[in-house]
Order: structure tokens, then C-alpha cells, then sequence
């Protein structure tokens, strides 16, 4: 292992000149590989003078301590708190070296950006006057979140543990004699490896919660609660077993096909330049978070937990077990046959149509048929249409990041087919027709009063979108990130199973 050691003090004769002496002397004991670069003996400018500091002239020494960084497999960076943060020296050196191209890239569209540090891990050991439980509790420790998240994991840099000594100055030798054995101590644990199992473990299990996608499980949740309430008083829902085993079972299905979208997407989401939040995957496996066996694991886990649940499901539902079984069993292979072979529907042009059936009248039958209710009755197709109507502009929207990507994979989604210009002005026709929708249903007072008021919010937020589409349409943008777009039509949906929800729950 290559361990570089910084020391960020001004002054090299100093208790961080100490910690950083023992912290090497500790790692070497460990048997790794130590250089140590001290900022105050190096001849460099701390100013960016220039535009952009990849103008700028660099000194060797920032040549040298960039080609250490690279060398590195381990930063330790050890300096004083002053003033809540760094020395000017340590900002300096890092405005100076952590460069564009370097540290970090920027994504295309200039929206986004990309660490290119990664693979590496960083130690902090910091000393300070302030006591470090008053500057964790009370000043929220700005200098620590600065460098370990802003600074070092921009860059890709993770994890960044921290060793804080202080108050220094009324210490004792004995605190001070304390302080180095620890920082020595932390040195020596190199030996079992630069990732501690905590860490290791944090690490995995935020690589599974990314991979999961869990943002948009909210959506699933309104809609099949809904459907349960139509069926059912609410005493009656959120009290029965029931109503909680079989959300179990659809989110076990949504884990499951989040997961195979990202196998069987790998190739689109490798090539694609403009993904975010909303588009492009989780990004687990292109990142190398998750392997190809770790994820067809999670798949068959997921389907695995989903069969017993099920069971127990139709053994307990007092509603005919072949109409739940039917209507579960269908939602099921229309979720995961987004993706999955041998349906691939949003290979065939059908993934947009096939995400807004199963997260409308999908989820709205699960729950409704689960809770008593009959499949053919015409109170959850009602509910469902408006929510229908909705869902398509945002999954309509959320091709156009992958326009290009999808394009080379072969998958033919709306934006591939029509373009960027005829898939929004798609998404401004089905939003001003889910608008439409609800204000009808709320006229009518169809689906038992379900949608009763919601024309007050979703007609102004109609408008509001209609408005970025029809921008978005005249400026005639190149296909890239929107997302601003994305977000307001995501929270529209939100509208048509909010409304139904309460009115539904008598709230």
C-alpha cells in the first residue's frame, strides 16, 4: 500500500509536524509504503490567478505532489483547525493541485460532475483549541465536513475517517505523549488494510440503497394505498396485515426490477453522458459499487423473499386468492419485463406505456382487488386513468439524458423514436390531458369524490409545466440533462395519488 502524508502546519516544528512523524512511523511498522510531503518547505503560489487554475503556470513542486497523489493509495492529511478550518497554506496547496482534469471532471452538459480520485481513501488528523465535542455538537464541525465531503469525496475520495486532538493549548504531555500514540495507533492499522469491515460494510450497504433507487418508491406506495382505501374503510387498511404483507410483496418486485434494469441497462447506462438523479441508472455496476454476481444475487434474494410472502398472502386474504393471484402475478411480469427478457418492453417502444400501466392501474388493483374489492368494478379503472395520464410525460421526459445511449443499445424508447421535439411536445400534450382528466372527474365527481378539489393543484402546476415544455421546445436545446424538467413533472405525478389518497381516507 502507498501512503502519502501531508502536512498541511505551517510550521514543520509543531505538535501536527509530530502527529504526522508518528502517524508514518506507525504505517511503516505496518509495512506499507510512506512519503511525506510538508507544505511549508514547498515553492508554490497558494493563489489562482488565472481563469481557470489549469491556466496557470505549474510550479514543479505542484507537479511532483500531484504525481505523490496519484502514487497514493491512502491520503492522511494532517494540519490545525483555525478558525472553524485549514490553514491558508493547506486551501492554498489544494486549489493549486485538486485541478479540473485532474481531481475532478465535469459531466457533459456542464450540470453535473465526476470525481476521477476515486479508489482511494484519506485519514484526517486535525488539532484544535476548541473542544472537540463543542465543535462537533456546536459549530457542526464545518473544517472536517469541508474537507471530507466538499474537498476529498467530490474528488471520488472515500471514506475519510478523522482523528481530532484538542483543546491544545492547556494540554498536558501526557495528552499530548496520548494524542501521538493514537495517531501512531491509526498508522498501524494499516496493516489490516486501508478499508476498516465498519467501513467496508457502510460502504456496501450505501452501494444497495443507491442501487435500489429508493426515491421513487413513494409513487408506488400513494397508488397502491389508494387502491386499498377504494376497497376498504381506512380503519380497515392501515390496521390489516394484510394490506402491509402484500406492499411487501410489490416492493420486493420493484427491488427486483429496479435491479435487473440495471444488468440488463448496463451498456446504455456505461454510454450515457447526461445521467442524474432521475435518469441513467443507479450507476452501481458502472461505478464498480456492485458486481454483475452481486446484483443477479439481489435479484434472486428479492424474488426469493417475494414467493413466501405471496403464499402467505392468498392463504390469508379472505378476496378470491385467483383474482389476487391473477393481478399480482400480472403487475409482477409487466414490472419486471421493463427490462427483463424475453419481453424487454422498453426495447420494443413499449416501456413508457408499460411503466404508467404498473404504477397506475397496476398497483391500484393490487390493492384494491387485495382488500375485497372485485377486479372489473369500475371504481379503480377510474382512479387509475388520470394517474395513467400523468405518469407518461415524466417517464416520456426522463429519455431524453439517454437519448444518445439508448439510441446505440438498440432501445427504442418514445425519444428514440420521435425525437427531442416530438417526445416533449408528447409530454405537454399528456400533461395538459391529465389535467384535463382531473378537472372532468372532479366535475363529474367520478370515482366516489376521490378527485374532489384536485383541479386547484394541478391546473396551476399544469401550467407551470406546460410553460418549461413549451421553452424547452422553442429554445430547440441539444439532448442533455433537464433536470428542472424532470422535477416538476415528477411532482406532478405526485398530485393524482396525494388527492385520491386523502379524499379516500376521509382526511
Amino acid at each position: 500500500m502507498n501512503v502519502l502524508i501531508i502536512l498541511g502546519h505551517p510550521r514543520t516544528d509543531s505538535l501536527c509536524g509530530a502527529l504526522a512523524n508518528a502517524y508514518g512511523k506507525g504505517a511503516s511498522e505496518a509495512g506499507v509504503e510512506v512519503r511525506q510531503l510538508d507544505l511549508a518547505t514547498l515553492d508554490f503560489d497558494p493563489q489562482v490567478r488565472t481563469v481557470s487554475p489549469n491556466q496557470q503556470t505549474f510550479e514543479d513542486d505542484i507537479l511532483k505532489a500531484r504525481e505523490l497523489i496519484l502514487w497514493a493509495e491512502h491520503l492522511v492529511f494532517v494540519y490545525p483547525t483555525w478558525w472553524g478550518t485549514m490553514p491558508a497554506l493547506l486551501k492554498g496547496f489544494l486549489d493549486r493541485v485538486l485541478t479540473p482534469d485532474f481531481a475532478f471532471t465535469t459531466c457533459e452538459g456542464g450540470t453535473g460532475y465526476q470525481g476521477l480520485l476515486d479508489g482511494r481513501s484519506a485519514q484526517l488528523i486535525t488539532t484544535m483549541d476548541t473542544p472537540p465535542l463543542v465543535h462537533r455538537l456546536v459549530y457542526r464541525q464545518p473544517g472536517r465536513n469541508a474537507m471530507a465531503r466538499a474537498t476529498l469525496g467530490f474528488c471520488g475520495i472515500r471514506p475519510v475517517r478523522a482523528l481530532v486532538c484538542g483543546p491544545v493549548k492547556d494540554s498536558s504531555l501526557h495528552q499530548r505523549q496520548q494524542w501521538l500514540e493514537q495517531a501512531r495507533r491509526q498508522g498501524r492499522c494499516l496493516e489490516r488494510g486501508r478499508i476498516t469491515p465498519g467501513e467496508q460494510l457502510r460502504h456496501k450497504a450505501g452501494a444497495w440503497l443507491k442501487g435500489m433507487r429508493l426515491q421513487f418508491y413513494p409513487m408506488t406506495w400513494l397508488a397502491y394505498t389508494a387502491g386499498a382505501l377504494a376497497a376498504s374503510p381506512v380503519d380497515g387498511v392501515f390496521g390489516n396485515p394484510l394490506f402491509w404483507l402484500g406492499y411487501l410483496c410489490l416492493f420486493l418486485v420493484e427491488v427486483a426490477t429496479v435491479l435487473i434494469n440495471e444488468v440488463v441497462d448496463f451498456e446504455s447506462d456505461r454510454n450515457n453522458r447526461f445521467f442524474s438523479t432521475f435518469t441513467g441508472g443507479s450507476r452501481v455496476l458502472v461505478e464498480g459499487l456492485l458486481s454483475p454476481i452481486e446484483l443477479r444475487v439481489g435479484i434472486a434474494v428479492a424474488l426469493a423473499a417475494s414467493l413466501p410472502a405471496a403464499v402467505l398472502l392468498l392463504f390469508m386474504t379472505p378476496a378470491n386468492p385467483s383474482a389476487v393471484a391473477l393481478v399480482m402475478g400480472t403487475m409482477a411480469i409487466l414490472a419486471m419485463g421493463y427490462t427483463a427478457p424475453p419481453l424487454k418492453l422498453c426495447y420494443r417502444g413499449l416501456g413508457e406505456l408499460d411503466v404508467a400501466v404498473t404504477h397506475s392501474i397496476g398497483v391500484i388493483l393490487c390493492g384494491y382487488v387485495l382488500l375485497g374489492g372485485a377486479w372489473n368494478d369500475s371504481l379503480p379503472w377510474l382512479l387509475s386513468v388520470p394517474l395513467l395520464l400523468a405518469i407518461l410525460p415524466s417517464i416520456t421526459l426522463s429519455g431524453i439524458p439517454d437519448l444518445e445511449a439508448d439510441a446505440a443499445a438498440s432501445k427504442r424508447t418514445l425519444v428514440v423514436r420521435l425525437g427531442q421535439r416530438g417526445a416533449l411536445m408528447l409530454a405537454l400534450s399528456l400533461t395538459v390531458l391529465a389535467a384535463g382528466a382531473a378537472l372532468i372527474w372532479q366535475v363529474m365527481n367520478l370515482a366516489d369524490g376521490a378527485f374532489a378539489g384536485i383541479a386547484y393543484v394541478v391546473i396551476p402546476h399544469a401550467a407551470l409545466l406546460t410553460w418549461l415544455l413549451h421553452k424547452r421546445i422553442e429554445a430547440g436545446s441539444p439532448p442533455g440533462r433537464i433536470d428542472g424538467l424532470m422535477v416538476a413533472s415528477l411532482t406532478y405525478v405526485l398530485w393524482f395519488g396525494l388527492i385520491p389518497l386523502f379524499r379516500l381516507a376521509g382526511w
